[in-house]
C-alpha cells in the first residue's frame, strides 16, 4: 500500500492511517520511510507525504478497498471528480501478491506505479527485488527506468 497526503499535519495523519489499517485491514509487517516529494499531475503549494506498507492481511482485494475507502474519509479526504487534486490522505493498492485485477473500481497492480517515483523510491526501499507481474520487472529495474525524475527525499525526524 501506499499511504500520502500534502493536507493538514501529514505526519500525523500518516501514523493515523498506519493505526487504522492495523485495526481493520491486517498487521504492517514492513514500511519504508516517509518521502517528501511534489505533487505529481497537478500544482499545489503544500508538498506530499508519502510511506509504503507490506500488509498482511486474509481480506480480498474488495475488502481491502472498501476499508481503505472508509480511513480515506474518516481522516478527512473529499472526492472531487477524475483529476488529481489536494487531499489529506490517499490509500493506494499496489500490489495483491502476484494477482492481476482489472475491474471498474479496482486495478491492481496499480496502473501508474512504474511511471512515480514517489511511489518506487520507497519501494524500492523495502522490496527492490519484488517482481511487478504485469510488467515482469523488478521494483529496482523500474525505478532505473522511470522517466519521473522530480525530488523524493527521505523526511527527518
Amino acid at each position: 500500500m501506499l499511504l500520502g497526503g500534502n493536507m493538514g499535519d501529514r505526519k500525523a495523519l500518516i501514523a493515523r492511517a498506519r493505526l487504522l489499517i492495523e485495526n481493520r485491514v491486517g498487521e504492517i509487517v514492513r514500511s519504508s520511510a516517509i518521502y517528501e516529494s511534489a505533487p505529481w499531475g497537478f500544482t499545489a503549494k503544500q508538498s506530499f507525504y508519502n510511506q509504503v506498507l507490506v500488509v498482511s492481511t486474509h481480506l480480498t482485494p474488495h475488502q481491502i478497498l472498501g476499508k481503505i475507502l472508509q480511513i480515506e474519509k474518516e481522516l478527512g479526504r473529499e472526492r472531487t471528480g477524475k483529476n488529481y487534486s489536494s487531499r489529506t490522505m490517499d490509500i493506494d493498492i499496489l500490489f495483491y501478491e502476484q494477482e492481476i485485477i482489472d475491474t471498474p473500481d479496482l486495478i491492481i497492480p496499480h496502473p501508474q506505479l512504474h511511471k512515480r517515483r514517489f511511489t518506487l523510491i520507497p519501494l524500492n526501499e523495502i522490496l527492490p527485488d519484488w517482481n511487478h507481474p504485469g510488467l515482469n520487472q523488478s521494483i529496482r529495474s523500474l525505478l532505473e527506468q522511470c522517466a519521473d525524475y522530480s525530488a523524493v527525499e527521505p523526511i527527518k525526524g
